[in-house]
């Protein structure tokens, strides 16, 4: 990414703009180039931050959806940035949501797209061939609708990760916080706009996700994306930001 990680007391993250602040939280092994397109989008009307998620950096016995939501209380109250629109795929919307419920006076609004809380069919709960290329190759494009979103770079990037011993133990135990920390009880606390944006072909966490949450979340509205998996903002970035934008213009502009 052409943006420079800003290390500033004990935090990092990207932040570009001015205005209105949107905060970007990535997935599990989601990396900061997955938003770049909907970093250019909006930066030039929003002030748009992207924290790291400390997930290789938590002590490992109280690493979970909690520690990266109390994380996010903490980076957020650094920077003083008032209320915040909060943007998250994957394992980066489970922890909107489990912030949001603590901490609804920070945040504006929210957006999801493909994320866990309620259900999700993710890589399980090991990695029984991470030393095979092809392998992790084929598990990086069952993310995706069009098998070509998952590029050579990103297989590769996902590939060090998991043959990375330390790493890939802390994926696991995130993972499996991420599925014991069912939502369903909880979110109907969630009073604010919400907007799902979500990949109709999404085979991690599928459509009926999708409404599950549209049914529990009180104000919220659901826009599908079509021949779309589980990252819509990367596999159809102009459809994601059209959506997004007409959410930001209703619920900020109003």
């Amino acid at each position: 990414m052409k943006y420079q990680v800003i290390e500033e007391d004990g935090f990092k993250y990207i932040e570009t703009g001015k205005g209105e602040t949107l905060v970007l939280l990535h997935g599990l092994m989601g990396e900061l180039s997955n938003w770049e397109l909907v970093i250019e989008q909006f930066k030039d009307r929003y002030r748009v931050v992207v924290p790291i998620l400390p997930i290789y950096d938590l002590p490992i016995l109280t690493l979970g959806v909690k520690a990266l939501s109390r994380y996010v209380h903490r980076f957020l109250k650094h920077k003083n940035y008032g209320q915040v629109v909060l943007i998250g795929n994957s394992l980066g919307g489970h922890v909107g949501l489990v912030f949001t419920v603590a901490h609804q006076e920070f945040v504006k609004a929210l957006v999801l797209t493909g994320s866990s809380g309620l259900y999700e069919n993710a890589f399980g709960g090991s990695f029984p061939r991470r030393e095979s290329y092809d392998y992790i190759k084929e598990k990086v494009e069952f993310t995706f609708y069009d098998p070509a979103t998952a590029t050579p770079e990103l297989v590769d990037e996902v590939f060090k990760t998991v043959n990375d011993r330390s790493r890939v133990i802390r994926i696991l135990t995130m993972a499996k916080s991420a599925i014991r920390h069912n939502m369903a009880k909880e979110v109907s606390k969630i009073t604010i706009p919400v907007s799902l944006i979500w990949g109709k072909n999404d085979k991690v966490t599928p459509p009926e996700v999708a409404e599950e949450f549209h049914q529990l979340l009180p104000n919220s509205e659901l826009n599908w994306v079509d021949k779309c998996g589980h990252a819509p903002m990367m596999e159809h970035p102009q459809i994601f930001n059209a959506y997004l934008e007409k959410f930001l213009d209703r619920i900020l502009l109003k």
